[in-house]
């Protein structure tokens, strides 16, 4: 643990958060957390301040009491994997104050999120919590994170990596289900503990971050779209040949494995200088690894390449559940501050007026690839991801648009030949490489091309930071990573790139276009 203030200062900072006035409560309230909590962590104070926490609620009124609650869960998670250490311990000692003031709850009002996240650290008095709050009008979003949060790990039948943002959303149908069961065996037991717990924290994280912004904002906006579309809701575009989709943008294309030129033919493609081939199916070309000539790996490459394309589920929630439930995390935006239309806005504007061939980098299902070709023309542009279920769902929502399987890290495209390029949400999915990425970028646009970007920044609160950074998705088991502004100006500087215009909202989202100098 670490060290902290004095006794008197604790109690001193209780009172001063009890008695601040409306506009000094934020302020109070980092004062006394801090005293008790400090990045996950935490302070010698914690044990002996907690019983002191849980008296207070009952001294103030409901806009206090759910700051108290997210500091109480703070501190009950402090300790995980151990859910029965002291300070954990001490938080459940209130439970039955906890579970009256849930009592009467609605769905979406501070307090009740903010004792929502609260309870769901408590799994041994799961029947007891659940026969209270099922008397509630939740959302089912809402349920479900907290049944969840309040589950026990069967190790012989582990539920794994299907809870964000709440497990409700997540549906298979019974391929899926065969096809997620069959992963699973491959792990080992401890593998198993170890993504249980991941998927916990990131229960808990977004959990908790929603009641913070609600204890500190008011009710959030609901979400506009709910539900995932079904299977079928995919279109299947037309088999064309894959030189015939990319047309005369097949001239930017340049082998990663070599950077020689690459010679598109009517199922992938090969590099005339090291002889390396590339597949392609459904109007997918995979240039993110190829094969020698001479290894039958390449047919076996081809045919994983055309099953994974099939299973589009994954981009189905995505585009439906998680990528609006992600862009209210990461943009600290469950008020809808920045909308859709605001983001679209934004590409079409600073898009419209480039030239040449445009990128749409890490493009995944295609939401933003469809309004950068409102933007540009579909003749003009091409979508790269690496996830080929994401590139399947664009497929069939673009079927103009040639589709390339590939990395941010390694682009396949000739130096200064790229007259735009977009990267849009995207930034934070490699963010231990985004210097090397937006190196790439820099490398492949023409003077004078343009990127337009938009990621998200850390959040000023520290609360806020952590739960934005106690997210652990599969992309990133040891925590979730955003940025610092000024980390950004640096690497597109290094890049030769200009910025032109950025805005750090008021929210974390990070808007900037920036332009390739001569």
């Amino acid at each position: 643990m670490k060290a902290s203030v004095t006794h008197s200062t604790v109690a001193e900072l209780v009172n001063a958060f009890i008695n601040a006035t409306p506009d000094g409560l934020d302020a109070a309230f980092q004062r006394l957390a801090g005293a008790l909590w400090s990045e996950g962590e935490l302070t010698g104070l914690a044990l002996e301040a907690t019983p002191a926490l849980v008296a207070a609620l009952d001294e103030v009124g409901s806009d206090r009491q759910g700051y108290l609650a997210i500091l109480l869960g703070l501190l009950a998670e402090a300790e995980y994997p151990r859910l029965d250490g002291e300070v954990a311990t001490a938080v459940r000692a209130g439970l039955d104050r906890y579970l009256d003031l849930v009592r009467g709850g609605t769905s979406g009002q501070p307090l009740t999120l903010a004792l929502l996240y609260l309870l769901a650290h408590f799994p041994a008095d799961r029947d007891r919590i659940l026969a209270v709050t099922g008397e509630l009008p939740l959302e089912i979003e809402e349920r479900t994170r907290l049944e969840r949060g309040l589950a026990e790990l069967d190790p012989q039948r582990p539920d794994l990596g299907r809870v964000w943002p709440a497990p409700s959303v997540w549906t298979l149908d019974e391929n899926d289900a065969a096809f997620a069961e069959a992963a699973l065996k491959g792990l080992t037991p401890q593998q198993i503990v170890k993504n249980w717990e991941n998927d916990t924290r990131t229960l808990w994280a977004f959990t908790g971050a929603l009641a913070y912004w609600a204890v500190r904002n008011g009710p959030p906006a609901p979400m506009t779209v709910r539900t995932v579309p079904e299977r079928e809701a995919i279109k299947q575009p037309p088999v064309r040949p894959v030189d015939e989709t990319f047309g005369s943008r097949a001239a930017l294309l340049r082998c990663p494995t070599c950077h020689g030129p690459i010679a598109l033919l009517e199922n992938g493609a090969r590099c005339s200088t090291c002889a390396t081939t590339y597949p392609s199916a459904n109007g997918i070309l995979d240039l993110s690894a190829g094969v020698r000539d001479g290894q039958p790996a390449h047919e076996a490459t081809a045919d994983l390449l055309q099953k994974l394309t099939e299973m589009p589920t994954m981009g189905l929630v995505y585009e439906a559940v998680q990528r609006p439930s992600y862009l209210r995390l990461a943009g600290s935006n469950f008020g809808n501050a920045v909308t859709p239309a605001d983001e679209d806005a934004y590409i079409i504007e600073n898009l419209k007026s480039t030239e040449g061939p445009v990128v749409d980098l890490a493009a995944g299902a295609g939401r933003w690839t469809a309004v950068v070709a409102e933007a540009v023309g579909v003749d003009r542009l091409i979508a790269v991801d690496m996830l080929l279920p994401m590139l399947n769902v664009l497929r069939g929502r673009l079927p103009e648009v040639p589709a390339v399987r590939g990395s941010a890290l390694n682009l396949p495209f000739g130096d200064a030949t790229v007259g735009a390029i977009n990267l849009w949400n995207a930034l934070q999915a490699f963010p231990d490489d985004a210097a090397t990425a937006i190196a790439e970028i820099g490398r492949c646009l023409r003077p004078g091309g343009v990127l337009t970007m938009m990621t998200f920044r850390w959040s000023d609160d520290p609360v806020a930071r952590y739960f934005q950074a106690s997210h652990f998705f599969p992309s990133r088991p040891d925590g979730h990573l955003l940025f610092e502004v000024d980390q950004i100006r640096q690497w597109l500087a290094d890049a030769g790139l200009v910025v032109r215009k950025e805005s750090a909202s008021t929210a974390t989202f990070v808007f900037i276009t920036a332009q390739r100098t001569a």
